[in-house]
């Protein structure tokens, strides 16, 4: 009769996952349905509004001026030899000097960490990545190509070759993630952890899962799932798409001062209307529902979340949740006004909170006398 009983348990428990797992992907798929026929009329819409503009935009072949400038720091590449891949970096500051890895998010590159370049190299060896699939980094054609372990994976190479064995790791949204991950599974190597407005992965798929604002918040990662059609959604009218994400109202850099020059939309253009280069921005997104929820969660690093109050993309709630996974000292600082992009919102607030954060606990070693 134990025996039966046991039997029946793990039949039930089995069942119970199995309904679980079906109706998880059935929320996927169901989601990718609505969404994509919300694209398809703002397509539709498109085309009746500008019947000859709608499929036209342009490759940006030159790079604008600013990608090279000299006061952002050297181009640098490097091949990592398991991968095979190339990476391209922006580096700056005095080798030897303790590292600070900068990683993006999307749908951005290392220019994005231009004014964290300039602050931070008197007393870091700063280094901004071009993350796999993006910019000057080579961009692999499959999918699978961009799973969270082989992104991981990256950085831990990246640093190596780099000549170092522990960074000070910063990372905003999709390169929020990379770096959470990396201080989840490879603590060592992170001496402190800065990330701005991304939750710890967990945090990300638990409170998704149980608030409809967030989910809807987060279509954009379900519409992301099919193929082709999200690139063509992003390129028409001149990726109209790409230019609003950080120049609108709802959801643009909202500091007057720091919205982004014509010169600097266009080096995000140059980078993203090159072949290939969507994909590779929209291959991380179509990996993501395969690896959670996270096997492993507990960070053991310092961590500094800063989170922008006006993020049209996540909500301020998550920020105080992360805390629940960090086994060290955790320091959250919401800042008014700011929009998702934050590091290029409000430099120079984050700045001054990265470097307060960086002396905390380093005793008479001196980064920075603000």
């Amino acid at each position: 009769m134990a025996r039966l009983l046991h039997n029946l348990l793990l039949l039930t428990v089995g069942l119970t996952l199995k309904i679980r797992v079906m109706g998880y992907w059935s929320l996927i798929y169901g989601y990718c349905a609505l969404c994509t026929c919300v694209a398809l009329l703002k397509l539709g819409w498109n085309i009746i509004l500008r019947p000859s503009t709608t499929f036209q935009w342009t490759v940006r072949e030159t790079p604008p001026a600013c990608l090279n400038d000299t006061s952002l720091g050297t181009h640098c590449y490097v091949r990592i030899k398991e991968s095979g891949l190339r990476f391209h970096y922006v580096a700056a500051g005095e080798r030897g000097k303790p590292l600070m890895l900068f990683l993006h998010g999307f749908p951005e590159f290392w220019f994005s960490w231009r004014h964290q370049l300039r602050e931070f190299k008197s007393e870091f060896r700063v280094v901004a990545v071009d993350m796999r699939g993006y910019g000057e980094s080579d961009l692999p054609s499959s999918t699978e190509s961009y799973r969270l372990d082989y992104l991981v994976t990256d950085i831990k190479d990246i640093v190596e070759y780099l000549g170092y064995n522990r960074c000070f790791l910063v990372g905003h949204d999709w390169g929020g993630i990379i770096a959470w991950l990396c201080a989840i599974h490879y603590p060592e190597m992170v001496t402190k952890l800065i990330v701005l407005n991304s939750p710890h992965p967990c945090v990300f798929t638990d409170y998704a899962l149980h608030h409809p604002s967030q989910m809807l918040k987060s279509s954009y990662y379900f519409f992301f799932q099919l193929p082709y059609f999200p690139e063509l959604m992003l390129s028409i009218n001149d990726f109209k798409a790409l230019k609003s994400l950080f120049t609108s109202r709802s959801t643009g850099i909202s500091c007057k001062g720091r919205w982004l020059t014509t010169e600097d939309l266009e080096a995000y253009l140059h980078a993203l209307s090159q072949p290939g280069a969507l994909t590779g921005a929209l291959n991380y997104f179509r990996n993501v529902f395969s690896v959670l929820p996270l096997s492993q969660s507990e960070v053991k690093s310092p961590v500094l979340l800063l989170w922008g109050e006006r993020d049209a993309f996540l909500e301020q709630d998550m920020a105080e949740a992360c805390r629940l996974y960090i086994r060290n000292h955790f320091r959250l600082n919401i800042i008014s006004g700011a929009s998702h992009w934050l590091q290029q919102d409000q430099p120079d607030i984050v700045n001054t909170l990265i470097w307060t954060f960086i002396k905390e606990g380093e005793g008479k070693k001196n980064y920075r006398n603000l």
